[in-house]
């Protein structure tokens, strides 16, 4: 009776076991506790590695240590005529419209031990006089060189014996995420050094009202103020990556909250390199107004994916006019550097001197062309009207005036009198009559008195022609070649609903 009693009881232990192995692995009855329960990747996307902690903080003293040297302190006396922007300004928070001179500050890097110093334009910008004081605490007068206010760059220049000259290094190179040191002379606090990493690449504050200005920003979380104007952005090899330019304020204090801004390095080389060589930029350009292509472009000409930079305009007599460049091309790269903004482009086209011949990477028609452009000097004002497209004469005005709405877009269109074709210098188009606030068409930046001239290439010359183009491209996207009552020309993508 034990013997049944002992063999009824393993009996019941194996059925259990098996029962319970069956439930737990063939039929996932049995949920994972919390702990087990194994979220995201099972690898880190980036190697670990441990870092010497005296090594790390070893080079930041080493690099201020070696650059300090090479960064001055200036004072200029001045007759200020431009008061800067509150929100995103340049580093003279105490500059106004006021007619009497006044004293303030910034910095500069020795780029020669011939006694050239590298710093901004509105530092010294309208100076009186220019005054140069080194690390060593000896003072020098100092002159202006050349000036170039369309990337806020300038070169004044001492006569001075052992001087430091600072190291410039690649900032092509440079990376998000890399450790920086912004060196200069904030708030008057002579040689300040502080630390932070690169936060983005290419950025563009609008700061430079001239259509023409370069602005391509190495923004930074190193903590600069009021005073490090000019001074350098230098990475941890201790090479200068940038000149110190703008920061972020609230307007009021006009003192560090977060950001700073500085100019490329390879930039301002460039720049010192014409200013020391020339006293002035002999810059060459393309000749065209450009726009980043957005989703609704890149669908309407038949992109995979928003790429490179869309051609508006093509200024007369320009670089671009004396090539095979037309307006709705898209710049896809310049030489072997692909641009996907148009400060990308200007960044790198404000390097080269006029009479460079750069190779243009074109898309056209759903194909890649490429386009020899020779850069040529501005003769005068850049911002020329648009080069005029031969045009068939007009035809007779209509009798009948249609007008309208495509609500899923979100605008009105209507059909033009002659008096409207000869208001807007065009013999054909549309008039966008009413735009929704908010709607597709709003967000294009398409609004009222716009006048519609093509559509995806095609001549509009009524309501029924646009209503028809739209009507085979619903799904799809449309190009719309835009004119205003200022003459200006542009494309504009808009998705269409099915």
């Amino acid at each position: 009776m034990k013997n049944k009693g002992f063999l009824s009881t393993i009996t019941i232990l194996f059925v259990g076991f098996v029962f319970g192995a069956v439930l737990v692995s063939s039929f996932g009855w049995v949920r994972p506790s919390l702990a087990e329960v194994q979220l995201g990747s099972k690898s880190s996307p980036v190697a670990s590695s441990m870092v010497d902690l005296k090594t790390f903080n070893d080079a930041f003293v080493q690099v201020a240590d070696k650059v300090t040297p090479s960064i001055v302190q200036i004072r200029v006396v001045s007759s200020p005529k431009n008061k800067m922007d509150e929100n995103f300004r340049f580093f003279f928070p105490f500059r106004e419209d006021v007619p009497h001179n006044q004293q303030s500050g910034g910095s500069g890097v020795i780029i020669s031990d011939e006694g050239y110093i590298l710093t901004n334009n509105h530092v010294v910008e309208d100076a009186n006089s220019v005054e140069v004081q080194l690390n060593d605490k000896r003072y020098y007068d100092a002159i202006v060189v050349g000036t170039d206010p369309l990337t806020d760059l300038a070169v004044i220049k001492i006569d001075a014996d052992d001087l430091k000259e600072a190291y410039l290094g690649d900032s092509d190179k440079i990376r998000v995420g890399e450790w920086v040191m912004a060196i200069g002379n904030p708030l008057s606090l002579t040689s300040t050094v502080t630390a932070g990493i690169v936060s983005a690449k290419g950025r563009s504050l609008q700061l430079i009202e001239d259509r023409a200005g370069v602005e391509y920003f190495i923004q930074t979380d190193a903590a600069i103020n009021p005073g490090n104007s000019g001074g350098a952005l230098v990475n941890l090899d201790g090479a200068v990556i940038g000149i110190n330019t703008a920061i972020a304020t609230n307007g009021m204090s006009g003192s560090y909250i977060g950001y700073g801004f500085a100019i490329p390095i390879n930039l301002a080389k460039s720049v010192a390199e014409d200013l020391i060589a020339h006293g002035k930029i002999q810059r060459g350009y393309i000749g065209v107004s450009i726009s980043e292509v957005d989703a609704a472009i890149a669908k309407a000409v038949g992109m995979e994916k928003p790429r490179g930079v869309m051609v508006q305009q093509i200024v007369p007599d320009g670089a671009a006019a004396n090539a095979d460049v037309k307006p709705g091309d898209i710049i896809l790269k310049i030489d072997d550097n692909e641009v996907n903004a148009p400060n990308e482009l200007q960044s790198y086209v404000a390097r080269k001197r006029a009479g460079t011949t750069v190779d243009l990477t074109l898309y056209r028609d759903g194909e890649e062309v490429i386009s020899k452009v020779t850069l040529k000097a501005p003769d005068s004002d850049l911002a020329a009207e648009p080069v005029k497209e031969k045009t068939k004469k007009s035809e007779p005005e209509k009798i009948e005036l249609r007008e309208l709405s495509f609500d899923k877009i979100g605008f009105t269109v209507k059909d033009m009198n002659k008096k409207d074709l000869e208001k807007y210098k065009t013999e054909n188009g549309i008039l966008i009559s009413d735009v929704e606030n908010f709607g597709k068409a709003f967000n294009q930046r398409l609004f009222k008195g716009l006048v519609i001239t093509e559509a995806n290439r095609e001549k509009v010359e009524s309501v029924d022609d646009f209503e028809k183009i739209l009507e085979k491209s619903k799904g799809e996207a449309v190009l719309l070649k835009v004119l205003d009552s200022q003459g200006t020309t542009r494309f504009v993508g808009i998705e269409i609903p099915s």
